[in-house]
């Protein structure tokens, strides 16, 4: 038999990744579907299934072809049980069995993780990782996640809730109110939300010009990436307002980082492609914040797969932990 394949899937709230990718990491065919949150989510698996059937119908491969599949989903699981304990943003009741859904739908052996968890594993596999077993990922989107890699195996901790970095309390006083019902999580000052809010306060508590100002007073909405780019410039509140996200970054990942003693530090999401403005201020508060032998072995990079990080790290699931 030639050689099979591994199912990746990165499930969205919004969109479904898929992909097929060869036991060397390397992506064969990758496409997306609509992920249906209608009726509770009914529809989500089913999809899914049938959108890997038609796939295959279209290169003309039998389901033999494929080893099994992976799936990354937004929210606590459990990989034994092969449970999501919650996923608010799909419509699935608690404690909901995506393991079993999924091997009863595509006929395949399956394999489940947090979504986070998944796209550390492949930026470990394929990406800035280049192999180190020993890694923390931080995604910083619209939210902040995480993913810690002990000995080459995601660390779950209890409930699942393992590496959940945005939500390390960085402002113990005072800080503004998170998703998670807590005040002061790393999300609501590194997240590209929490970006802007730190550059709206930094507005509001001085009178220094700023580009940033102007573009409010123009009646324009700011962004992350303005922030960063006026930084760039040399815009004195954009600096500001990168070194205190910087700060608050860098003592997060190095108090981590002090406990587990990673490897690499891997930083993604859609606030990483600030690049090195971001890296080099996160980098100089790491070392800051980290002690002596921590702060010289563990290394600090921007995230390279990008929207492929959660299709590759599915599929190193498949390759191994399905045997």
């Amino acid at each position: 038999m030639n050689e099979q394949w591994l199912v990746g899937v990165d499930l969205g709230g919004t969109t479904t990744k898929l992909a097929f990718l060869n036991t060397y990491g390397e992506i064969q065919h990758k496409w997306e579907i609509p992920t249906d949150t209608s009726n509770k989510g009914s529809q989500i698996v089913t999809n899914i299934a049938k959108a890997i059937d038609k796939k295959l119908e279209e290169l003309d491969h039998e389901k033999t072809k494929l080893k099994g599949i992976g799936m990354g989903a937004p929210g606590p699981v459990d990989m034994n049980k092969g449970i999501i304990y919650t996923a608010v943003n799909l419509g699935w009741e608690d404690n909901y069995p995506l393991k079993d859904r999924l091997e009863v739908e595509t006929g395949l052996p399956a394999v489940i993780d947090n979504d986070a968890n998944v796209a550390a594993l492949g930026e470990m596999w394929k990406g800035a990782g280049n192999g180190a077993k020993d890694l923390i990922a931080v995604t910083l989107g619209t939210g902040v996640g995480g993913g810690v890699i002990a000995n080459g195996d995601i660390v779950h901790g209890t409930k699942g809730a393992a590496g959940e970095i945005g939500h390390i309390t960085v402002i113990p006083e005072g800080g503004a109110p998170c998703n998670c019902g807590k005040t002061g999580c790393l999300e609501t000052v590194a997240s590209a939300t929490g970006v802007v809010r730190l550059a709206l306060n930094e507005l509001s508590s001085t009178d220094t010009p700023s580009n940033l100002r102007d573009l409010l007073e123009q009646g324009n909405d700011i962004s992350a990436k303005d922030v960063f780019d006026q930084a760039r410039e040399g815009d004195a509140v954009a600096r500001k307002v990168v070194d205190q996200l910087a700060t608050y970054l860098g003592l997060a990942t190095a108090n981590l980082a002090n406990a587990l003693n990673p490897e690499k530090i891997v930083i993604g999401g859609g606030v990483s492609k600030a690049g090195d403005i971001l890296l080099s201020s996160v980098t100089e508060k790491f070392k800051k914040f980290a002690f002596g032998p921590v702060a010289t072995s563990t290394n600090l990079s921007i995230a390279t797969l990008g929207n492929d990080a959660g299709v590759i790290g599915s599929a190193w699931l498949v390759k191994t932990k399905l045997k």
